[in-house]
C-alpha cells in the first residue's frame, strides 16, 4: 500500500465516497471564502492595541512591554497570529476530528473583543487576551468531559434543523451587502442598491450570475472559478483606468510582512498579571466572551453539519466533541500569541458544496493558510466583494434546511421560524439560536405538552434570559467596569 493509499484510508475516502481532487477542490474554495480574515481581524484587532483609554482616541502607534510599534507593524504581528492560530485549530480538525471544516478567529467575535470590551468597557487588551484564553481552557476541559456536546444535544429539535436555514439567510444578507446590491436605507433600515451607479455591485452582480450559472451545470470548482474571475476582472478594470484604485481593489497593499509577534505574546503574558487587579470584571469578561462564543460556534457546527450530511435522525452530529475540541484549541493558543477567539467558519459550507467529506479538505485549507504566510500582500489583494459570491451561493443552497422543519406542529413552527429569521436580523448566529431556545418550552408548555421539554432546555432557555440581561445591563451603564 502506498503513501497516496494510507492518507486516502486514514481520512476514509471510501466511506465517504470522495477522492483527492474534490477534497482539494473543496479546501481550495473554502480558503479562498474565508482568506479575508487573514487582512480583516488585524485590521480590527490592531484597534484594540492602538486605542487609549485616557484620550478616548485610536493612536497611530502603541508601546508594548517599553517599546513602540507603529500601527503598520501591529497589524503585520496580527496576520500572523491570525493564520498560524488557524493553522493550529484546522490541524486538530483535520487529523483529530476528520471534518471537513475550516477555522479561524471569529468575525464579530474580534469586534466585540475589540469595540465592546477594550473599547466600551474599557478593558486593557492583554487583559481581554488572558479572558480569551482561561475561556479556552475552559473549552478544553468541558469538550474532553463531553459536557458540551451533551449541551448541543439539549438544543431542541426545530432549531436544530433551522440552523441551516438561519446561517443559509444570515449567509445571503452578509454577501449582499458586501456586494452592495443591498444596501443600507433609513426608511426601511435596507434597499436594494443601484447597480448602475455601483461599480462593486455591477461587477459582483455579474461574478454571482457566472457563478450560479456554472453551479447550475454542475460545474466543479464553480465557487472559485467565480470568486477568481470576478477578482480578476476588478483588477483588470482598475489598471485599465476604467476606476480608480480602492474602487474595485483594496486602496493599499501591504508591503512585507513582520514576522516577529512575541510582543503580543509578552502582552498576554502582562494580562495574565493584571487578573488579580480586579477579578470581578475579569469573571465577567470571560463569562461573556464564554457564552457568545459557545453558542455561535454550536451554531455554525450544526449548520453545516446538516450541508453536508452529517447529522443524523435526531439533529445530533456524531462525535461532536471532536471538532468542538479544534476551536477550544485554537482559541487558547490564539490567545497566547495575541489574537481573539478562534471558531468554526460558516464558510466551510462553501467547501462542503464542492464535495468535501472528510478532514482533508480541511488539512488542504491549513496548508493553503501556511502559504498565506507568505503570500500575505497577495491575499491582501484579493477584493472582498469577491470572496462574498461564495457567501451568496451557498446561503441559497443552504436554504433546503426549511423542508425538515414541521411547520405543521406551532412549537417546531415558532422555533425555528424564530431561529431562522433573528439570525440575519441581528447578525448573530447565538441570538438566533437564542430564540428559537427560549421560544421552545414556552410555547411547548402553552401547549400542554410541557412533559416534551427536558430539564435542560429549560435551564438552556434560563441561561440564555440571565445572559441577555447581564449584556443589556452593561450596555445600559447599571453594569459597570
Amino acid at each position: 500500500m502506498g503513501a497516496s493509499d494510507s492518507i486516502a484510508d486514514f481520512f476514509g475516502f471510501d466511506e465517504h465516497e470522495t477522492n483527492y481532487r474534490r477534497e482539494t477542490i473543496a479546501g481550495l474554495t473554502t480558503f479562498l471564502a474565508m482568506a479575508y480574515i487573514i487582512v480583516v481581524n488585524p485590521a480590527i484587532l490592531s484597534d484594540a492595541i492602538l486605542w487609549d483609554a485616557q484620550t478616548g482616541e485610536f493612536r497611530d502607534e502603541a508601546t508594548i512591554n517599553g517599546v513602540t510599534y507603529t500601527g503598520g507593524e501591529i497589524f503585520q504581528m496580527l496576520a500572523v497570529v491570525t493564520i498560524l492560530a488557524s493553522i493550529v485549530a484546522i490541524l486538530v480538525m483535520a487529523l483529530y476530528a476528520n471534518r471537513p471544516f475550516g477555522l479561524a478567529p471569529g468575525m464579530g467575535l474580534n469586534a466585540f473583543f475589540t469595540f465592546t470590551v477594550v473599547v466600551a468597557l474599557g478593558v486593557p487588551w492583554q487583559l481581554a487576551l488572558a479572558a480569551v484564553f482561561v475561556e479556552g481552557v475552559i473549552f478544553i476541559a468541558l469538550t474532553a468531559v463531553g459536557a458540551r456536546r451533551y449541551i448541543l444535544e439539549l438544543f431542541p429539535e426545530p432549531v436544530k434543523f433551522a440552523v441551516g436555514a438561519g446561517i443559509g439567510v444570515f449567509l445571503l444578507f452578509l454577501g449582499l451587502q458586501e456586494m452592495q446590491i443591498v444596501v443600507a436605507y433609513d426608511a426601511t433600515l435596507v434597499t436594494l442598491g443601484n447597480v448602475l451607479e455601483s461599480p462593486v455591485a455591477a461587477l459582483s452582480l455579474a461574478g454571482l450570475v457566472l457563478t450560479l450559472l456554472l453551479y447550475a451545470r454542475g460545474v466543479r470548482g464553480s465557487i472559485i472559478i467565480g470568486i477568481v474571475t470576478t477578482a480578476i476582472a476588478g483588477w483588470a478594470l482598475t489598471l485599465g483606468g476604467v476606476v480608480e484604485r480602492g474602487v474595485l481593489t483594496p486602496a493599499e497593499t501591504v508591503e512585507g510582512v513582520q514576522y516577529d509577534f512575541t510582543p503580543l505574546f509578552w502582552g498576554f503574558v502582562e494580562g495574565l498579571g493584571m487578573i488579580g487587579d480586579n477579578p470581578l470584571v475579569f469573571a465577567l469578561v470571560v463569562f461573556t466572551f464564554f457564552f457568545v462564543d459557545f453558542f455561535d460556534t454550536a451554531g455554525t457546527l450544526i449548520g453545516v453539519s446538516q450541508i453536508g450530511g452529517f447529522l443524523n435522525e435526531e439533529g445530533d452530529l456524531p462525535e461532536a466533541e471532536k471538532p468542538l475540541m479544534a476551536d477550544a484549541v485554537g482559541t487558547t493558543f490564539g490567545a497566547m500569541i495575541g489574537t481573539s477567539t478562534v471558531t468554526t467558519y460558516i464558510e466551510s459550507a462553501t467547501g462542503i458544496e464542492e464535495g468535501g467529506r472528510t478532514g482533508f479538505t480541511a488539512l488542504v485549507v491549513g496548508a493553503f493558510f501556511f502559504l498565506a504566510l507568505f503570500l500575505v500582500p497577495l491575499m491582501a489583494s484579493i477584493p472582498q466583494y469577491a470572496t462574498y459570491i461564495a457567501l451568496v451561493v451557498v446561503g441559497i443552497i443552504m436554504l433546503q434546511g426549511v423542508a425538515d422543519i414541521d411547520w405543521q406542529d406551532p412549537a417546531w413552527a415558532i422555533a425555528g421560524g424564530l431561529t431562522i429569521t433573528i439570525m440575519p436580523l441581528t447578525t448573530s448566529i447565538a441570538n438566533g439560536l437564542a430564540a428559537g431556545i427560549i421560544s421552545y418550552p414556552l410555547v411547548k408548555a402553552a401547549m400542554g405538552e410541557r412533559r416534551d421539554v427536558s430539564l435542560g432546555q429549560w435551564t438552556l432557555a434560563v441561561a440564555f434570559v440571565a445572559y441577555f440581561v447581564i449584556y443589556f445591563s452593561v450596555q445600559m451603564g447599571a453594569i459597570t467596569f
